[in-house]
């Protein structure tokens, strides 16, 4: 009876190793006495005890953060930048063959890739451009993953670390820059207004009476405020006619 007892207690652990559950995002890549059989699942699966070895992949998106690094741009600033890269697994049979360990090769390979293509860049560039840096760096770790069956989808820089005297460098060259906007759109609005009042002087010259019209609108804009003095001006040319007789 108590062998009995064991035998049904051998054939449950050998049912409960053989039998495995895999969920939707889940993939067993499976090798029979060392030999790839190749990737299985989702759902229920079944192995040969003792004869098989599972290996279980996830195929979700994997966000991971490279950490600073420290960089010499191709100007020669020194920076610590960090980034942050999205990939999955799209062959599980590569990503447990080809490569020993795809997490930390893949983070390795990110962290090299980040210091030569950032000291490839200047300075500027890399605060103005990131689009196109994210972009290229997502090329290459795409191109060299292939082969493990890894899809790299997303690489983006997270933070660029200054150093003290290049903040301030960088706040006096944005000080400067926007003291240059403010004169030249002072310059601009003082030339716009030099050149409006030209055209004024040269329609007034051809029509003399818009000079009159002009006094009397001064005038009316004078009146309607509440003044206990008012300044009445009165132009030399009211009093040429009276001029003229006199001469006569």
């Amino acid at each position: 009876m108590p062998g009995f007892v064991i035998l049904i207690a051998l054939v449950v652990l050998l049912l409960a190793s053989a039998i495995k559950v895999l969920n939707e995002y889940e993939r067993a890549v499976i090798f029979r006495m060392g030999r790839l059989i190749g990737a299985k699942g989702p759902g229920i699966i079944l192995l040969i005890p003792i004869i098989d070895r599972m290996r279980r992949i996830s195929l979700r998106t994997i966000v991971t953060e490279v950490p600073p690094q420290d960089v010499i741009t191709r100007d020669n600033v020194s920076v610590k930048v960090s980034a942050v890269l999205n990939f999955r697994v799209m062959d599980p049979n590569k990503a447990v063959v080809e490569v020993e360990n795809y997490l930390y090769a893949t983070g390795q390979l990110a962290q090299t890739t980040l210091r030569s293509i950032l000291g490839q860049v200047e300075m500027d560039d890399l605060l103005s451009e990131r689009e196109k840096i994210n972009r290229k760096l997502q090329e290459i770790l795409d191109t060299h993953t292939d082969p493990w069956g890894i899809k790299v989808s997303l690489v983006e820089i997270k933070h660029v670390d200054l150093p003290a005297d290049m903040q301030r460098a960088m706040a006096k060259q944005a000080e400067a820059e926007r003291e240059r906007r403010a004169k030249v759109i002072n310059a601009e609005g003082e030339y716009q207004a030099a050149t409006r009042l030209a055209d004024a002087a040269t329609i007034i010259a051809e029509h003399p009476i818009a000079l009159q019209l002009r006094y009397l609108q001064t005038l009316a804009e004078i009146a309607t405020e509440n003044n206990s003095t008012t300044i009445f001006p009165v132009p030399i040319d009211l009093f040429k006619v009276f001029m003229d007789k006199a001469k006569g």
